[in-house]
């Protein structure tokens, strides 16, 4: 068997990183070297935005012709490694990771985001709604699932939404999915890969669609999904309540000293701060505690009902006193259990903050589906190698000290043990080129537990 030959190896945890994903290289030596640079540019901080000349550390224009850009190029357009491998390793390091191993408390998270792209000839890019932006505009969309509980979250996978007008017969081509499908597509695959989850947790643009729900509950997976305040079903008019604003209302809350159908939850946040929510259990029209579903209203104000502050929520989980609960049906849910599960989701928005905006998940500057895809893929390694190289620091300045050369420890420091600062590239040679570049991978994770989402909670009061 040929010799493979060396690569020049990343700076610190980016290399022992790195060599798992080796094997699936093959003997290609300039793929291993691609995907070593490639982390590295990503992780760099982000003082120009993430294009291959900005990852290769060249000039904007005339850079693009140095090798170091071209060999970027040639990793992300023409070389023959398969991103969907790499996915799946990237995955099995974030399992056997007890900081990072899934559980069954956590969610899986489905949202869609999109990148303003100009042109016509880049895949997938089209005149349609992107959600950042809040208007419809040119560019590119995808749909992606995200795992989290308290302490953790990472991507799963992701799926790129394409445009009718990409196929002959536009809406009506067997190619043609929509972003519905798409997501049921990528809940049916985590639940396939054995990925566990409490419940899916999405918007409302989800939450409305009531085949979307069907699905989930054919797979027997829990959700807990928003729906519109102005979500109603048949009603007599004048005679019944038909919405759920509606319901909220007509509840009896004079105030906390009188709750009326209302219940007190408390939410607390990492940061040490709480929030007092009131959660409603709505009884009304196709929702009820002894029905296959059921809607939740929670909100910091019963009176006002404010719109940043009030989530109007759908889900099959059980009530714990219902009867009608049988062998195999999700695990029953209180009100504070639904309230925590839903506030899991914010996890989406944080992650646009360091995926999106640090590590260069639109700076793409490439046409083809498999480069577009390829890119994707490395961002979310160069991210859930935050994860893995934050769980193996020492867990304090002292124990660094004692090791004139540090390694990685041979066991994880714990979920959300927090190492002393500025300790990720201590000890760490890293070439003039890439200087900072895994330093940055713990200042994305640092910014990640001052925004933490709300602490599991056992009760409502």
């Amino acid at each position: 068997m040929t010799k493979r030959l060396p690569v020049n190896p990343a700076p610190g945890p980016l290399e022992h990183y790195a060599e798992r994903f080796d094997d699936l290289f093959g003997r290609a030596r300039a793929q291993r070297e691609g995907f070593r640079r490639y982390l590295e540019g990503l992780l760099l901080p982000a003082e120009r935005n993430k294009t291959l000349t900005a990852l290769a550390n060249t000039e904007p224009l005339a850079g693009a012709q140095r090798k170091e850009a071209q060999s970027l190029q040639w990793f992300l357009s023409e070389s023959g490694w398969d991103s969907q491998e790499v996915n799946g390793r990237r995955l099995e390091l974030l399992i056997e990771d007890p900081a990072t191993a899934p559980n069954g408390e956590g969610v899986l998270v489905i949202d869609e985001h999109g990148d303003r792209k100009w042109g016509k000839k880049t895949a997938h890019v089209g005149k349609q709604w992107l959600g950042n932006i809040g208007k419809t505009d040119n560019g590119v969309v995808s749909v992606s699932t995200l795992w989290a509980d308290e302490g953790v979250y990472w991507p799963h996978d992701f799926e790129p939404y394409t445009p009718a007008h990409h196929f002959q017969g536009g809406k009506n081509d067997p190619k043609f999915r929509t972003k519905l499908k798409i997501a049921r597509e990528l809940v049916m695959q985590a639940v396939e890969e054995g990925i566990p989850f409490r419940a899916v947790v999405a918007d409302s643009f989800y939450g409305e669609d009531e085949e979307f729900r069907w699905t989930l509950r054919d797979l027997g997976v829990g959700f807990v999904l928003a729906l519109k305040p102005s979500h109603g079903w048949w009603h007599r008019e004048g005679e019944e309540i038909g919405a759920l604003w509606e319901a909220a209302l007509g509840t009896g809350w004079e105030g906390p000293d009188s709750l009326g159908e209302w219940t007190r939850v408390e939410r607390r946040f990492s940061d040490g701060h709480i929030e007092e929510w009131w959660a409603l259990e709505v009884e009304a029209g196709p929702y009820g505690p002894e029905r296959a579903q059921r809607a939740v209203v929670a909100t910091t104000d019963p009176e006002k009902l404010p719109e940043r502050k009030t989530w109007y929520l759908v889900t099959n989980l059980p009530h714990p006193d219902s009867e009608h609960s049988g062998e195999g049906d999700p695990a029953a849910a209180d009100l504070a259990e639904v309230v925590r599960l839903y506030g899991l989701r914010m996890w989406v928005e944080q992650s646009y903050k360091q995926v999106k905006h640090t590590l260069g998940w639109s700076d793409y500057q490439v046409r083809s589906d498999l480069a577009m895809r390829r890119h994707w893929q490395l961002v979310c390694c160069a991210f859930s190698l935050c994860w893995w190289a934050y769980g193996r620091l020492p867990a304090s300045l002292d124990e660094l000290a004692e090791t004139q050369n540090p390694t990685i420890p041979s066991e994880p420091t714990g979920r959300g043990k927090k190492a002393a600062p500025g300790i990720l590239a201590e000890g760490v040679e890293g070439g003039e080129r890439v200087a900072g570049a895994v330093d940055n991978a713990r200042a994305i994770l640092e910014s990640i537990y001052r925004s933490a989402p709300a602490q599991r909670v056992e009760s409502a009061a």
